[in-house]
């Protein structure tokens, strides 16, 4: 076997896994305060990708059809419901105002749409795939690439004719979306809508194949970019040991989803929220040794001094209001008042968050023992799942509808009345409810590995593509070594968009974790 290269640099924090610290009532730590968009270089701005929220996870049936939207649009709240007729009173017409109260009801969850598509991320396939994939992409970017498609095609209705359409109809042949014998065109036709939708299947897009603002921009992106990120990708997963077995654990960074594969064959895929730019998710190769109910949450070192302490600074009863308990040693409940909060001196200290619905890593936690100190966990705010753009966490994996993954993980395992009982939704559910920690430990460990792919390839040779959202694909200057200058003309225009266009710039509207 080859040593696996070293990782570029990038910023790892140590199982800094903060949800419901920062979702507290302090707005300096909530947690659904979005951590900065990377702003990736692009040809034109594009917003931020919005796919349909769903309510289930991706099965492995073929994909909803579902629009590309043009412009961003926030989550409506949910509307109050309506006052029947015959309940309206004199006193209700009297103060208006109180018959316009806001349900205090939560609102649905929702959770964004991902790929349906049952072959996996990751597979013993996918390394000699990519590097076939690279090698492929590399002959297009000898060949010339293809040509950019204007933003004019955007307005093209199916049906229509447009001047463009053949270049577009060269890229999807080149990339295997439209047959090569398909006849030549310039007419949107029904062929070349399926290709379309072809294309932004394979780059996590909405499958519309409706010609929007991230589908040209994705089209935009030179075949040079896509045949890098390809060979960096295979480079990251030269010499990797992963033992897959017939059951195993698949988290994408660049895709934020968890895929449960069974048989060679993606069983459920989740919605995940993983680590931000400046905290950046590892990658990992571990098993999945013990599931946690009802978890508590040691705070690292690091959330002690840069969150912990400044919030102290300001309010005093910060830590009472998160359960949070300040432990010496021998585990001795120290008094928060006798802590010089002016000082460092706090993270000489074990600071713990009781369980509970608020707690940090909300009520469950999947235990997968490695060097990082990284796991998958739920979260009490799952606001983020609804986000196509879902890099918001301190570095571990938050999970969507965490509690069905748990499911399938326990499958096979004694459940909580002995012999012949099972681990189902309901004995989940009763398992965490009484608000005792309780631990699981899998009599068979199940394989995860963290992957970093933003271009892959399946055995199908098809290749996928996601954003770079750690910018690791880019090759780094040796240490010592001068960048060369660059041109004025490269700061205006970049020659090298974002990957898929898919994370637009957006402003800061203040301090955001």
């Amino acid at each position: 076997m080859v040593s696996a290269p070293s990782r570029s640099p990038t910023v790892f924090t140590a199982g800094l896994c903060l949800s419901a610290l920062v979702a507290g009532p302090l707005p300096a730590l909530a947690q659904d305060s979005p951590a900065p968009t990377p702003q990736l270089q692009s040809a034109a701005p594009a917003p931020a990708r919005i796919e349909n929220a769903v309510s289930e996870p991706a099965k492995v049936t073929a994909p909803a059809k579902i629009a590309e939207p043009v412009i961003p649009a926030p989550l409506a709240p949910a509307a109050p419901a309506p006052v029947p007729a015959a309940a309206e009173s004199p006193t209700t017409s009297a103060k208006p105002q109180e018959a316009q109260k806001k349900s205090r009801e939560p609102a649905p969850l929702v959770y964004a749409k991902v790929s349906a598509d049952p072959v996996p991320s990751f597979s013993p396939q996918t390394f000699l795939a990519t590097v076939k994939a690279a090698e492929r992409y590399a002959a297009f970017v000898e060949a010339g690439g293809w040509d950019k498609v204007p933003d004019s095609l955007i307005s093209v209705k199916p049906g229509e004719r447009h001047p463009a359409i053949p270049a577009l109809r060269h890229h999807l042949t080149l990339e295997g979306d439209l047959p090569a014998g398909a006849p030549p065109s310039d007419r949107l036709d029904p062929p070349l809508v399926a290709a379309i939708s072809a294309f932004q299947a394979r780059l996590g897009l909405p499958d519309s194949g409706i010609l929007g603002r991230l589908t040209v921009n994705a089209l935009n992106v030179p075949a040079e970019t896509r045949q890098r990120q390809l060979a960096a990708s295979a480079a990251r997963l030269m010499g990797t040991k992963f033992a897959f077995g017939d059951r195993y654990v698949a988290v994408n960074i660049p895709s934020a989803t968890v895929e449960a594969v069974e048989g060679g064959q993606v069983t459920r895929r989740y919605v995940a929220v993983v680590g931000s730019p400046d905290k950046a998710t590892p990658t990992v190769e571990t098993r999945i040794t013990d599931i946690n109910f009802n978890p508590t949450w040691t705070v690292p070192v690091s959330v002690v001094k840069n969150e912990i302490i400044p919030q102290m600074r300001k309010n005093p009863g910060y830590l009472a209001k998160n359960r949070i308990r300040i432990l010496g040693p021998g585990g001795t409940e120290v008094d928060p008042t006798k802590i010089d909060w002016a000082t460092q001196k706090a993270a000489n200290y074990t600071l713990r968050q009781d369980s509970g619905l608020d707690n940090s890593l909300g009520q469950v936690r999947i235990d997968m023992p490695n060097r990082f100190a990284v796991y998958m966990h739920d979260t009490p705010a799952k606001s983020l799942f609804a986000r196509s753009v879902r890099f918001h966490s301190h570095g571990c994996v938050r999970v969507g509808q965490v509690k069905e993954l748990v499911g399938w993980l326990l499958q096979g395992v004694e459940g909580p009345n002995g012999l012949g009982s099972t681990w189902g939704p309901m004995e989940i559910e009763t398992g965490i409810a009484d608000g005792e920690r309780r631990d699981i430990k899998l009599p068979k460990p199940v394989p995860v590995a963290f992957v970093y792919l933003t271009g892959y390839a399946g055995p199908d040779g098809r290749a996928h593509f996601r954003d770079d959202i750690y910018n690791l694909d880019t090759p780094r200057p040796a240490p010592g070594a001068t960048p060369a200058p660059v041109p004025a003309a490269a700061v205006t225009h970049p020659a090298d968009p974002a990957t898929t266009g898919s994370i637009a710039p957006r402003a800061r509207s203040g301090p955001s974790r």
